[in-house]
């Protein structure tokens, strides 16, 4: 049996774990089932993978996020470990030709989203399986006091009646004491263990900010702390606006949601990770699967609906360890916005019928009929055909999709599909006069299986490493050969898409569970009132507030958020503050301008001292550090 810092070593070429990373591990070798729980950018899939290859057989990974499904499995297949994914943008054929590898022992990594568990075709295949390892990510979604229910993860625990002897990992970054009882019932934990990785952050300075113009406090922040940055604003146009906005004071800015195309996106997150742009001004569609431990800033210009959101976005800034600011932006319409939000997204229930009813409608799906089919939406067009408010609309198809009918996608990934059109002798013929696109033809016939008989899903990103060819040259050369008649290549799609569960009922019976929901919005209530309070305190230290949240009761206050420094400005007499400011200032315009140079010519104060009125004249704007540790003052205003 090898070792798990071996497998470490040889694949993912790390000579030693992060912490609890070992310890979670060793629970899995143990056949224990084990919640871990991991802060963003914790390494929550080294604890599943690692001992997924030491066991014998393959591990079955349950994901709701077809984007990180990909990542994940294309970082397996670059390593040289076999992986494959089952998600919404396969047909049949494809589904059951992975299905068929899969329990010819093909795969080491087999990763499906929850709604695909009880399709006929996996349950058809799933004594066939050797599995020996389910892991669960994104765990709280199986909670309906998480604050991303999503109803198919209640099937996980039938797939554990057939598995028995299978132990499971469940896998989140923030879930609460009640989340985390609710994830072990939900998914029948036997003997079991908890890890729980400490919500401390030393080198994270949290602060909240009431300002009258949110843009004039940004740009101060971004002056003030240089390195790349993330800020996250809750619409797309609201995205473009800061990022021109920002370009105009001459900043490095860039936009992203979900409503670019693919192509779009990973341009720009690619030139972000580079750090050829400096700050990417985006929506939560940003950031989630990215590795970058670098990040110097995370700013909300809008304010998330709860404190899960907050400390996973947050969480992306200084992965790395070093000192890095997660700063919110509020002004007091954000907080009568919040207050309001419970209603919001709950709406009553006759309008979620009325909506239900418009997408039959706009769909023109006669009662009875649509179960299992996908459907483009242009939410746009919807709305305005029939008279509704955007948020309304959408938040009414969130509670369609918790109530079990639909699948709303507003960001689906349906891949690129290619069939061959042509018999294999005029394909002979056709290879031998057009010699600059025979590397693409056989690249394809010897990667996807099935492709004369079936379309099957391309990915032009493995063809382009395959024929070392950019995308744009491959997808040229497919376009080519359908201009020849050779293949059928549809492109892949993105447009928003609405998956029917079951057959549409008449909206007058459309049933929902009224006790739940009502209980739902009354938890989702807590949370938005738990986010207000987090805004508006200025007693409590922010990381402890957001530790005592999840539970994480041991922490002490971090001494580096803007309460604390508030604190610790309150326990300098203001002749010694005053004293230290100026011995400070003088020292600067004198070059004495780094960190230690300002220390050692200091030594008349205590240290703790002189870093405090160094962090409180940095949180108010009086000083810059950089990353190397040089200051610099900035003149008052």
């Amino acid at each position: 049996m090898s070792y798990p810092v071996d497998v470490l070593k040889q694949f993912w070429k790390h000579d030693s774990f992060r912490p609890m990373q070992e310890e979670i591990i060793q629970s899995v070798l143990d056949g224990k089932d084990t919640l871990a729980l991991l802060p963003t950018g914790g390494g929550k899939s080294i604890c599943f993978q690692v001992p997924a290859m030491i066991l014998d057989g393959m591990c079955l990974v349950i994901s709701p996020l077809i984007a990180l499904m990909r990542d994940q499995v294309e970082h397996l297949l670059d390593k040289g470990i076999p992986a494959a994914s089952l998600n919404s943008g396969m047909n049949h054929s494809e589904v059951r030709t992975t299905l068929q590898k899969a329990s010819r022992g093909d795969y080491k990594f087999l990763y499906l989203s929850p709604e695909r568990l009880e399709s006929a075709l996996f349950r058809e295949y799933l004594s066939a399986l050797d599995i020996s390892l389910i892991a669960v990510d994104e765990a709280h979604c199986i909670s309906q006091w998480g604050y991303d229910f999503r109803p198919p993860y209640l099937r996980i625990a039938s797939l554990r009646q057939e598995l028995r002897e299978v132990s499971v990992i469940a896998l989140s970054a923030s879930a609460t004491e009640k989340v985390q009882a609710d994830i072990i019932a939900k998914l029948q934990f036997k003997k079991h263990n908890i890890f729980r990785q400490s919500f401390e952050r030393p080198a994270l300075s949290y602060s909240s900010f009431s300002v009258e113009s949110k843009m004039n406090k940004l740009i101060s922040v971004l002056k003030n702390v240089s390195g790349s940055s993330i800020v996250y604003c809750n619409s797309r146009k609201l995205t473009k606006e800061v990022s021109q906005l920002l370009q105009l004071q001459g900043f490095s800015a860039d936009f992203y949601h979900a409503g670019l195309s693919q192509e779009e996106r990973t341009k720009k997150q690619n030139s972000w990770i580079s750090n050829d742009i400096r700050i990417m001004v985006c929506t939560n569609a940003f950031g989630m699967g990215i590795d970058k431990a670098a990040v110097r800033s995370v700013i909300h210009y809008t304010i998330p609906d709860c404190l899960e959101n907050y400390y996973q976005e947050a969480g992306r800034a200084g992965r790395d360890g070093k000192k890095s600011f997660a700063v919110l932006l509020y002004q007091h319409d954000d907080v009568l916005q919040l207050q309001n939000l419970p209603d919001k997204r709950y709406p009553p229930i006759p309008v979620i019928q009325s909506v239900y009813q418009s997408l039959a409608d706009f769909f023109q799906l006669p009662v009875g009929t649509g179960e299992g089919g996908y459907f483009d939406f242009d939410i746009k067009a919807f709305t305005a055909r029939f008279k509704l408010d955007m948020v309304t609309v959408i938040n009414a198809l969130k509670v369609l999709e918790q109530e079990g009918h639909i699948s709303f996608a507003e960001n689906i990934f349906l891949p690129s599909q290619v069939i061959f059109t042509t018999d294999k002798e005029t394909l002979y013929q056709f290879e031998t006069a057009h010699p600059g696109l025979e590397l693409v033809l056989r690249s394809l016939l010897r990667s996807y299986e099935g492709i004369f008989d079936n379309r099957v899903s391309i990915f032009e990103s493995q063809l382009s490493k395959m024929t070392r060819l950019n995308i744009d040259e491959v997808k040229n050369k497919l376009l080519q050969l359908m201009a020849f008649g050779i293949i059928e290549y549809l492109p892949q799609k993105e447009t928003p898409q609405i998956h029917y569960l079951f057959n549409r009922a008449p909206a007058r019976y459309l049933h929902i569970d009224q006790d739940a929901y009502i209980n739902r919005k009354k938890q989702y209530a807590e949370r938005v009132n738990t986010m207000i309070q987090y805004l508006q305190q200025t007693d409590t230290c922010r990381s402890r507030f957001i530790g005592s949240y999840f539970g994480d009761t041991a922490l002490k206050d971090c001494g580096v958020c803007d309460n604390c420094l508030n604190k610790k400005k309150k326990q300098l007499t203001a002749d010694e503050f005053a004293s230290i400011e100026k011995s400070v200032q003088n020292l600067i315009s004198k070059e004495y301008n780094t960190v230690p140079l300002l220390l050692q010519q200091l030594q008349a104060f205590p240290k703790d001292k002189i870093w405090t009125v160094l962090e409180f004249l940095q949180s108010e704007d009086r000083l810059q550090i950089d990353e190397t540790g040089r200051i610099s003052l900035i003149p008052f205003s």
